[in-house]
């Protein structure tokens, strides 16, 4: 028999969802302002841009590798003693980010920087919504969460750019650094908590090695994970690279700010648009949308001539494509295994996200050294989201991946 509730939306589920929403707004606004620093860390410290997009690039492999054992401890320990860790990995990062040496930059802006997004990210944050969520409001609740989670990026963003410029890019990260620990404070109410409805059952409750192994034997998450990789290879390629892809164009750095503060709000609705039509067509059908209209964009950014207009435009429509995947890839993990092992099933379906991203954001960096240029880079990240989409489109998965 269907789970039933009274009262889905408990007190305790709201004030979590604003409490996750708050962290992921933290934690994703800092991630993605980064790209700021590119310039005045080249300036300033005579670090290359390969340099830069290397650290950029062990950043998200590290996110990438590191997620599914931060999916594993809250799996076992509860959300708060993660996210107050990663808190504490996140302001290190940064201030080892802030000596301007090599080794801070792919330690702090690498390693731990990508650990802490690890533990303050979806694969966490999702996993304590969705077991407080009964399975009636679960997907709305997990829209909501990423998509107020996009918001903080419209604010911290050009916060960044007016402390760089105000201070100096040193005295900014240092002030990141404060926004990072916000994070520790904000997971006191995020205790640990049980699955809700069926997935509570204890058959639910195996380890998280046996449903790993469960979940790789199913074609809808083998396909979904294989496809993943290009939302990784794209998105960060856009958020490592377009600052200085925009500067060398002759636009100002302002306009680098507006363009992922605007990414930050399309963000929210595009989230709360996909959430709206998983529920009718289905998560993979979505995702292959998804894909396929991000591929586009780009397509045409990369053909017309760069203005403010035409990168404003673009950023808008990446914005409403940006973390619009989350509602149906939690969705298909939820549909299919439930909540009780969420952190790890969806670590293992990031790490190949996180391995495209290590590829966007590196071969980027050697695209521009080698010839001068980002042509190669974008025409790479053209194909790669066309296979992703018509990869994704056979992955039909069944009425469970509709769900």
């Amino acid at each position: 028999m269907p789970h039933t509730d009274a009262r889905p939306w408990t007190p305790a589920l709201v004030l979590t969802l604003i409490a996750a929403a708050t962290i992921l707004s933290l934690s994703m606004g800092l991630r993605q302002s980064l790209g700021l620093f590119v310039e005045p860390m080249i300036t300033g410290t005579g670090i290359t841009l390969a340099s830069f997009g290397f650290a950029m690039a062990i950043q998200n492999l590290a996110w990438g590798i590191g997620q599914p054992f931060m999916g594993a401890l809250f799996d076992r320990l509860g959300g708060r003693i993660v996210i107050v860790s990663a808190s504490v990995l996140y302001c290190a990062g940064l201030f080892l980010m802030a000596t301007g040496s090599r080794f801070g930059l792919y330690l702090g802006g690498g390693v731990l920087i990508g650990l802490a997004v690890a533990g303050t990210s979806h694969g966490v944050l999702v996993g304590i919504v969705s077991r407080l969520a009964t399975p009636a409001v679960r997907g709305t609740a997990v829209s909501i969460l990423a998509a107020a989670g996009s918001l903080g990026t419209f604010v911290i963003a050009p916060g960044a750019q007016a402390m760089i410029d105000l201070w100096s890019w040193k005295g900014a990260l240092a002030g990141l650094a404060v926004l990072a620990s916000v994070m520790a404070a904000v997971a006191v109410p995020l205790g640990r908590s049980k699955p809700r409805g069926p997935a509570a059952s204890p058959a639910a409750k195996a380890s998280f090695r046996l449903a790993i192994a469960e979940a790789l034997t199913n074609r809808a998450f083998v396909i979904t994970t294989l496809a993943f990789f290009a939302c990784g290879f794209q998105l960060i390629f856009i958020a490592t690279h377009l600052p200085n892809f925009v500067a060398i164009c002759g636009l100002p750095p302002s306009v680098s700010a507006q363009a992922i503060a605007l990414i930050g709000v399309c963000n929210a609705l595009g989230t709360l648009a996909a959430g709206h039509l998983c529920q009718r067509w289905g998560n993979s059908t979505v995702l292959a949308l998804i894909y396929a209209l991000r591929t586009a964009a780009i397509a045409l950014f990369f053909v017309l001539p760069v203005s403010v207009g035409t990168t404003l435009v673009f950023a808008a429509a990446m914005g409403f494509l940006w973390l619009s995947v989350v509602p149906p890839v939690s969705g298909l993990i939820n549909s299919l295994f439930g909540p009780a092992n969420f952190g790890s099933l969806f670590g293992v379906m990031f790490l190949s996200h996180q391995v495209g991203a290590f590829l966007g954001a590196w071969l980027g960096s050697l695209s521009f050294q080698w010839s001068g240029s980002y042509s190669l880079a974008w025409i790479a990240l053209i194909i790669v989201g066309t296979l992703a989409s018509l990869l994704q489109l056979l992955s039909t998965g069944g009425r469970q991946a509709a769900a």
